[in-house]
């Protein structure tokens, strides 16, 4: 029993001991064996296992797989034609913005940006309508209704929005063809006129207003005529406030307009109307102040019963 005992005393010991020499042979390891061991060690990080995975002969991923995942079902993405359709709609959508800044002073939105809002419209008309495209596909739907923010639908709306403020509508023909006839008539009239203003840039202001009213004139009426008809838009509008502040602030000339005469007539008898109530109540007065001839005034009926009673 005590050789029992013994023996398994000494094999506790021997087994510390081995411990003892495993665990003192880790502690010293080099730096260099355990820096390498950690970085042998494999990392769980997102970064770290899409590159694992793509050094994997088993997981070969494409480029623009780590970047253009495919999270929706086929049959909730947009068909190829209506991704073609927005495509140009992004395209002309730029194109205008790009005429409209272009176009800003002087205002011709109307005279230069005419042909891009009119492929902008076309395209918009094909987004939204019910007819369907190659492969009976309709983008109404798909571009226009598919989220809250209905950003294609906005975007178009903004555009619109700017169109119709512009009055661009009275100012080019249907179809966004070209500028009216009334328009063309307009600017070449104001072109004459700007063309007379250019020939005394150097010389007399005094000269200009002379040489130069006739043309200024014909503007103004024109532009009155104009803006009795609603046949003007913001182009004809600023052009001819342009003019007018170039003939009255830079040039000093003056323009009386024939409807002035009226007013000055219709002004003057208000004027003169308080001095004639005031002469006519004056006279009369007057005519109440005039003594008025009585007859004699007849006896009173008691002395005139004394009478009778004397006479009886």
């Amino acid at each position: 029993m005590s050789l029992y005992k013994n023996s398994s005393f000494w094999g506790l010991l021997v087994l510390i001991c081995i411990y003892t020499l495993v665990s003192s042979g880790e502690e010293n390891f080099p730096a260099t064996d355990s820096t390498d061991t950690m970085r042998q060690t494999p990392s769980f990080s997102p970064a770290a296992a899409a590159v694992v995975m793509g050094d994997s002969p088993v997981f070969k991923p494409g480029v623009e797989s780590l970047f253009s995942l495919n999270l929706f079902p086929e049959d909730l993405e947009i068909t190829k034609y209506c991704s073609e359709l927005l495509l140009i709609f992004g395209q002309r959508y730029v194109a205008y913005v790009n005429c409209l800044v272009t176009a800003a002073r002087p205002v011709q939105v109307c005279q230069k940006c005419y042909s891009s809002y009119g492929s902008l419209v076309d395209t918009y008309v094909n987004i939204s309508s019910d007819q369907m495209g190659p492969g009976n596909d309709s983008c109404r739907d798909s571009l226009l209704r598919s989220d809250r923010l209905m950003l294609v639908y906005l975007l178009y709306s903004n555009m619109e929005d700017l169109w119709s403020k512009s009055d661009c509508d009275k100012c080019i023909t249907k179809g966004f063809g070209s500028p009216t006839n009334d328009t063309l008539y307009f600017m070449n009239t104001h072109n004459q006129t700007v063309t007379c203003f250019n020939k005394y840039q150097q010389g007399n202001y005094t000269e200009l207003c002379k040489d130069c009213k006739s043309s200024y004139k014909s503007l103004n009426e024109l532009y009155s005529r104009m803006e009795t008809n609603q046949t003007m838009c913001i182009d004809i509008e600023d052009t001819m406030n342009m003019t007018r502040r170039l003939w009255s602030r830079k040039y000093n000339c003056s323009f009386p307009r024939e409807e002035t005469v009226p007013v000055i007539a219709v002004s003057s008898f208000m004027l003169f109307l308080p001095i004639i109530f005031y002469l006519s109540s004056f006279l009369h007065s007057e005519q109440k102040k005039r003594k008025l001839i009585h007859p004699k005034r007849a006896k009173s009926y008691s002395s005139l019963m004394n009478i009778q009673s004397k006479l009886s």
